[in-house]
């Protein structure tokens, strides 16, 4: 027997929200994914109007469904701004050129500009390069860093008000995990934010229009929608810690569907004591980049791999200093070596 849906719209429903547990029509739950993401917007004040805004789009379907989304608010709310694409090619083959494939056509489907920046024009490797040098082990620590600040690079190269990442609430709750899990608590503190970076002249703010949106409900949106999306996962990310945090997560939803909400109103509400350190934001006196540590962690991990040494920046920075001194010391005996012949 036909269920009706929830809203009394008169349609029979046609699926059951994950994140509410509501029968609805394909139509409502249409507008109630999309009220959801204009309400968060508007309560957190994440765009001003006039505001050009670089969408990070990697061809899944988190970066599509928002791009798709964006348009949508954009002209329905008339918020008045100017949306382009920015994308990183972290030189993955069999992946990244693949999904790159997906972000041209959203770029020719929703019709915004697309600007693609690669690791290999700004740091001179690629992550094959990469991985061929360190293996399996670390790998997603490299471009983990790089990408973060090659979206600061590309964010700067087109002037604009700020950047719109594709995190969902899922993703949200699986860092707030691995967070705790780590003992990190300056990462604890920021992950659960909205709205980072922009406090500075240098700094160009990052948000977050997906924060309270399900991964589940993500999907469900491009399926019905029929967006074009890339959906095969990273050939260097099965043996990844967020993995695990993922798996974990997965296994609480199956207990608990709110898991993933509790998590995350749980990382909004700690609160730490006066006398816990936190780093402080400032810029790399080398890259000229956000950093909390001189020089920043993406300068450390290419000095690395420029020095033969890839795993300089992994680990603590005293074992880093200690790798360092070891290499200058064989080069002079070696320099001593060579003056006395």
């Amino acid at each position: 027997m036909p269920i009706s849906c929830r809203t009394g719209c008169g349609r029979n429903a046609f699926l059951k929200r994950p994140k509410t547990g509501n029968a609805l029509c394909k139509e409502c739950f249409f507008l109630a994914f999309e009220t959801e993401i204009h309400n968060t917007i508007e309560q957190n004040k994440l765009f001003e109007r006039g505001n050009l805004v670089a969408i990070a789009a990697s061809g899944g379907k988190d970066s599509t469904v928002l791009a798709y989304v964006l348009k949508v608010l954009n002209e329905r709310y008339d918020y008045g701004l100017k949306l382009v694409l920015l994308s990183i090619d972290e030189g993955i083959t069999g992946y990244r050129d693949d999904s790159l494939e997906t972000v041209k056509q959203n770029r020719d489907d929703y019709g915004m500009e697309l600007k693609i920046l690669s690791y290999e024009e700004l740091y001179g490797w690629t992550m094959d390069k990469i991985v061929d040098k360190i293996g399996r082990s670390n790998n997603c620590t490299f471009c983990g860093v790089f990408r973060r600040q090659a979206l600061d690079r590309g964010a700067r190269l087109m002037r604009v008000d700020c950047v719109a990442t594709g995190h969902n609430a899922d993703d949200i709750a699986e860092t707030v995990l691995m967070n705790i899990l780590r003992g990190d608590t300056a990462r604890l503190r920021r992950c659960c934010n909205i709205k980072t970076g922009g406090k500075d002249a240098d700094s160009i703010p990052r948000v977050k229009p997906l924060k309270y949106a399900y991964e589940k409900e993500i999907v469900m949106y491009a399926h019905f929608k029929k967006l074009i999306y890339f959906s095969t996962e990273c050939v260097f990310a099965p043996n990844a810690y967020r993995g695990h945090a993922r798996a974990f997560l997965k296994d609480l939803e199956k207990i608990r569907p709110s898991v993933i909400m509790d998590i995350i109103h749980s990382g909004e509400q700690l609160s730490f004591k006066d006398t816990v350190k936190v780093p402080s934001r400032g810029t790399c006196n080398r890259c000229g980049f956000v950093s909390s540590q001189q020089p920043c962690k993406a300068c450390v991990l290419l000095e690395g791999l420029n020095r033969g040494l890839p795993k300089l920046g992994i680990g603590k920075k005293s074992k880093a200093n200690r790798m360092i001194a070891a290499q200058n010391s064989l080069r002079q005996s070696a320099s001593l070596v060579k003056d006395d012949f």
